[in-house]
């Protein structure tokens, strides 16, 4: 793993998270205004529970939105936010952005991620945007599901992932070097992403996440965990969560209300460059004429 060029002292971490406030607020605010469900996971819901709010040496927020609002999330923050401060960033035949996922991203500050640095994206602070997507119960259709989604991964994100060796790390980079134009991969990801997002709730019966990376498309979450919505008081203020979370945060991280071990209490993103007092628009416009030239 790539050491992060960015140290995270706990008072630049603090005034990190700190502004993340500001991004859940919004989020949460435009959500409500939409009548789009989503849900606080991982580590900032253990910190909810544990901490009252961002886990000590946490250094994100991520969400989860079934697939239905997930995609209604994206195409009306989008509208109503094309150009604000807070935008949306989703890779589509505009943007690549490298993320099988999409992003909310704050343009006040800038934090360029160490896989980002060669992207041409909006380098602000970030929040990541999961879909929660259905598990068919079939055991054929679960492989062909998982199929599906490796082929997504691949042509969205157009590299092979470092801890892919062997025949599939093989495989995938010789499917690459074959479909090489953007048209023809855009085609084969978006209809991957159609074929493995096509599964109801009400004929199966649990969940998954596909675009959160290969060992999280492995777990099926029984769909009792999602049958309603609960909150959890963060830094103050209110936020959603699964009403099955203890259940979820369980079969996921175990005993999730005892501390790690010392070593593992460290921030967990690799970041390039990090400034909270510049907007992004200062880095991104030095970024581009760094390559022209």
């Amino acid at each position: 793993m790539t050491k992060s060029a960015v140290t995270l002292t706990p008072e630049l971490l603090r005034e990190l998270q700190i502004k993340q406030l500001d991004m859940i607020r919004f989020i949460k605010e435009f959500c409500e205004k939409n009548d789009i469900t989503f849900y606080l996971i991982g580590g900032g819901l253990i910190g909810a529970l544990r901490h009252g709010g961002f886990i000590p040496w946490d250094d994100d927020l991520d969400i989860l939105l079934p697939r239905p609002d997930y995609e209604r999330f994206c195409k009306l923050f989008r509208e109503q936010h094309p150009d604000g401060r807070f935008r949306l960033l989703r890779t589509d035949g505009k943007m690549f952005t490298g993320n099988i996922f999409a992003t909310v991203t704050d343009t006040n500050y800038t934090m360029v991620k160490e896989n980002q640095t060669h992207v041409d994206i909006p380098h602000g602070l970030v929040i990541d945007v999961f879909p929660l997507d259905v598990c068919p119960d079939s055991g054929f259709a679960r492989k062909r599901q998982y199929v599906w989604t490796m082929l997504y991964s691949l042509f969205l994100a157009q590299i092979v992932p470092e801890n892919h060796g062997g025949l599939m790390g093989l495989g995938s980079r010789i499917l690459l070097g074959i479909f090489r134009g953007k048209r023809i991969r855009e085609k084969i990801w978006r209809t991957s992403e159609r074929h493995m997002s096509r599964y109801k709730i009400e004929d199966n019966s649990c969940y998954t996440e596909l675009c959160s990376g290969p060992q999280w498309m492995t777990i099926k979450y029984p769909k009792r965990i999602y049958d309603g919505v609960a909150h959890v008081e963060f830094e103050g203020i209110t936020l959603p969560c699964a009403s099955g979370y203890d259940e979820y945060l369980k079969l996921v991280f175990g005993d999730y209300m005892s501390l790690p071990p010392e070593e593992q209490r460290v921030p967990h993103h690799e970041i390039a460059y990090l400034d909270l007092n510049t907007p992004c628009e200062v880095y991104d416009n030095a970024h581009k004429a760094e390559y022209r030239n």
